[in-house]
């Protein structure tokens, strides 16, 4: 590891459930870029001093502290630290300016349409609504699948990651969920979103990131999101469902 004194103020407030894919993501990232923190497990149902003083805009996780300062975003914690620590290991994004708006658009398409789509599967009881969810799922996969073949185009040889050789932003935006995807096919007893017959490059890409070193370790295992699923947000949407009809 390389340890610095910037390094050593490095803190992350997270939740201490072990499957918050946005945590995980950062912790993907300080992982590559090989920086040791200091890791400070929060309750996001009781939200500490230190959480509301650091995010009081959001009051969410994860937050990042560099030297006293907050940054806010799992998205944006990752791009920060590929920025302030420009000369750690490899890089994060890409050093082209449209690679990096490129690889920016779809980090931001997954969290803001794929995985809303894919957990909304589970959300509702109405099977119309059920099919519509899963319908724009397998359209974002196939969106993806066409991103990463793009990726492949750019180079001589097929791409390994989407950062091309190495891992990069889009990479670490997806892949963090991938123990979710996972986990929510099978609650709703449904194949594989990602299978070598309709999406074979984000079959076998998902397979590589899953053995790389830099994040193999930080990727939960699915039983575990099953079971976060099944005893913390279940009740939570039920709790809603209820709440809003009896309004």
């Amino acid at each position: 590891m390389m340890a610095g004194a910037q390094e050593q103020r490095l803190k992350l407030l997270g939740p201490g459930t072990g499957v918050s894919m946005y945590t995980i993501r950062v912790q993907m990232a300080l992982c590559i870029k090989e920086l040791s923190y200091d890791f400070l497990p929060e309750d996001p149902w009781s939200k500490s001093d230190l959480l509301l003083a650091s995010n009081p805009v959001y009051k969410k996780l994860p937050v990042l502290i560099h030297t006293g300062r907050p940054v806010c975003e799992s998205l944006i914690i990752v791009q920060y630290l590929d920025d302030a620590f420009a000369g750690n290991s490899t890089s994060i994004l890409p050093t082209d300016p449209y690679s990096r708006a490129v690889a920016r658009f779809w980090a931001s398409y997954i969290d803001d349409k794929l995985f809303p789509s894919c957990i909304g599967i589970l959300k509702t009881a109405k099977q119309h609504e059920r099919a519509d969810k899963v319908e724009e799922t397998l359209a974002a996969f196939g969106l993806l699948e066409a991103a990463l073949a793009e990726c492949s185009k750019e180079g001589e040889a097929e791409a390994l990651f989407f950062g091309g050789g190495s891992l990069g932003l889009l990479d670490i935006a997806l892949g963090c969920y991938l123990p979710w995807i996972k986990a929510i096919g099978h609650l709703a007893a449904m194949p594989p979103f990602l299978d070598a017959a309709r999406t074979p490059k984000l079959a076998a890409w998902a397979e590589r990131f899953r053995a790389a070193e830099a994040v193999r370790a930080l990727l939960p295992a699915e039983d575990k999101v099953e079971e976060y699923i099944s005893t913390v947000l279940y009740p939570k949407w039920n709790a809603a469902l209820t709440a809003s009809a009896t309004n």
